[in-house]
């Protein structure tokens, strides 16, 4: 069986705007939805929409199911409204800790796994925690990694590898599950980029991730895909990559619901 990842994009509830966004100061929206600010109430409401969305997720018996939940990730760029030059790293753990402790504890969801995924911006494990909110407040720690695994024709696995270690290490320690939240190379530019660069890094003896999760195809885009499609030139290292033991794919994780 698979297992749902939701990736929060959603719009910025303080002015309206969309996610992407560059005002801080005009709109510093995570100091606005946050306790105590003036868009707190609307916020609220919002995570009353996802609280009704988890709880309509259920297998054929009507049993809820688990849902991997990973809002405000890539927290670390300036790209999201949520991001680093948009709040301090006090208000966004605060943003943080409400919106799980809310959902969790007043709303009563309770088949959430949530998700801890900066991007690359980290090189070492301070770092990659200058914004973590507790153990209290987190199941799993992951990256999103673009940057060093191709993208714009650059590469560099060594310090991929070296981030994704601080991040499985620090799983190991604090007794949640790791994974490498977000990668991929758009329209998989290099031919062998699954057996030669993702396969080489999740290999590697010094990790222990959870799963591995490449970008989407969009339909509409002739060039924003990261899984090949028949034709495309990379479909075999592809096919190479999914027939490799190590790999695991849908149909190979048998009676995961079965407790």
């Amino acid at each position: 069986g698979g297992i749902t990842t939701v990736s929060w994009h959603f719009s910025n509830p303080a002015s309206g705007g969309g996610f992407y966004w560059k005002d801080s100061v005009s709109v510093p929206a995570v100091r606005l939805i946050i306790p105590g600010g003036s868009h707190h109430t609307e916020y609220k409401q919002i995570l009353k929409t996802i609280a009704g969305l988890a709880n309509t997720v259920t297998g054929k018996d009507g049993t809820l199911a688990p849902m991997i939940f990973r809002p405000f990730h890539e927290f670390d760029g300036d790209w999201f409204w949520w991001g680093k030059s948009h709040c301090t790293p006090q208000e966004f753990k605060t943003l943080w800790k409400f919106t799980v402790s809310y959902l969790r504890d007043s709303l009563a969801v309770h088949n959430f796994i949530y998700a801890f995924s900066p991007d690359n911006k980290f090189n070492s494990e301070a770092e990659f925690l200058e914004r973590y909110p507790g153990n209290e407040f987190v199941d799993m720690v992951g990256m999103d990694n673009y940057g060093d695994f191709g993208r714009d024709g650059k590469y560099d696995l060594e310090a991929g590898l070296k981030k994704l270690q601080i991040v499985s290490e620090y799983a190991i320690k604090n007794g949640k599950l790791a994974a490498f939240t977000e990668t991929g190379l758009e329209s998989v530019a290099d031919k062998a980029w699954y057996s030669e660069t993702l396969l080489k890094i999740v290999k590697s003896p010094k990790l222990r991730l959870s799963y591995v999760l490449v970008w989407r195809n969009n339909s509409r885009s002739p060039t924003h895909f990261y899984a090949p499609f028949p034709g495309h030139n990379s479909v075999n290292d592809f096919l190479a990559f999914y027939n490799d033991k190590f790999t695991l794919f849908e149909k190979d994780l048998k009676k995961i619901y079965s407790y």
